[in-house]
């Protein structure tokens, strides 16, 4: 895993090797005070740990004094983020009210930013620097192109004015509609931070535009979990056009995909193929539906034992089908309940999972 430094956004830490952090954003405008604010709350109620807000004008921007005290006075402490385009004025208000704010150098303005970080240095705030590939500024697109190069440069070049002073409480987001592009400009930012002699600040990931349905979830999973995977990210954002609720579980599925949390209980399936010796799909449903409440577990069903118990040694605890009508269960990569009687295994299961003081969920 890449090691960052750790950025404090309100009672929230991303990088410097906290849990990498899942964000959302509200659908709503600040001027709807109530609905953003519900929208906020029924994200934190969800799971999600940041919530990022738009903020077209300076009249928005005002309207966050409100929205925050609201939220705060609810219970709810989760960290706010303020989405700037455009409008330096209205980043400077929302610095008053959130904890974070989000600027884009492709349409910010190289004159407001200096000011903006000495700023946001004065109040304790966290600034996103957050380059798009679809916004990349005129001066930036005529020398480097529509490119995740132009991207990196953009990032570096305001990176440069935080550095004049002193300022290093830095998100880096470079996001793309399109994973590749979204993945090799990441590479390359943390290349060059390297190389730069910079700090090694973290990342919020996000593939933007990503879509709704199958096509956002597979779009976000591919670039998101790449990046993962390889060690890169701090901080996440699954963007789908749906209710922004939806995001928050998608976000936690491709986490414990990637090995970085564990918020479920993980069930591990062979497809099945002709060595198959019980109905598979059936015996699966029944297991997760007997077992899902024990998020802390991983329990697999393998058809047979040609590769089901070589491939499931990573379970706590395996259902494989050892002959016409007998189950073989496996604690780890040991057999040790043996030929038990197909109709008797679930039950024989949960026996050795209580058996091994690992029932509660």
């Amino acid at each position: 895993m890449r090691q960052t430094i750790a950025v404090k956004v309100g009672n929230a830490v991303i990088g410097g090797g906290a849990p990498v952090l899942v964000q959302s954003m509200t659908t709503t405008s600040p001027k709807d005070v109530e609905g953003s604010v519900k929208q906020i709350i029924e994200l934190a109620n969800a799971g999600c740990e940041l919530v990022r807000i738009t903020v077209p004008t300076l009249a928005d921007a005002e309207k966050l004094k409100e929205i925050s005290e609201k939220v705060r006075s609810s219970g709810i402490q989760i960290p706010i983020s303020a989405d700037i385009h455009f409008q330096p004025k209205a980043a400077f208000e929302a610095l008053k009210w959130v904890e974070k704010v989000r600027v884009n150098p492709g349409n910010f303005g190289n004159d407001a930013f200096p000011l903006f970080v000495k700023e946001a240095k004065k109040l304790g705030r966290a600034i996103r620097i957050g380059v798009n590939h679809g916004s990349l500024s005129a001066r930036i697109l005529e020398k480097y192109g529509n490119t995740p190069l132009g991207m990196v440069e953009s990032a570096l070049e305001f990176l440069s004015m935080c550095e004049a002073e002193n300022f290093d409480q830095i998100i880096f987001s470079l996001k793309a509609s399109r994973p590749k592009e979204m993945v090799e400009a990441n590479r390359l930012m943390a290349e060059r931070l390297v190389a730069g002699g910079h700090k090694p600040y973290p990342f919020h990931l996000g593939v933007t535009e990503a879509g709704e349905g199958e096509d956002g979830r597979i779009k976000s999973a591919v670039g998101i979990g790449a990046l993962l995977i390889g060690g890169i990210g701090d901080t996440i954002r699954v963007s789908l056009t749906e209710n922004p609720v939806n995001e928050i579980p998608v976000a936690f599925n491709l986490l414990q995909a990637a090995g970085l949390r564990k918020t479920k209980a993980e069930f591990i399936s062979c497809p099945g193929c002709g060595r198959t010796l019980f109905d598979l799909q059936n015996v699966t449903a029944e297991v997760k539906k007997r077992f899902s409440h024990l998020k802390h577990l991983s329990i697999a069903v393998m058809g047979c034992i040609v590769n089901g118990p070589g491939e499931m040694s990573d379970a706590d605890f395996g259902y494989v089908g050892a002959a016409a009508g007998n189950i073989t269960l496996y604690e780890g990569k040991n057999p040790v309940r043996k030929n038990v009687p197909q109709n008797e295994a679930l039950d024989a299961l949960e026996n050795l999972i209580k058996e091994r003081g690992r029932w509660n969920g």
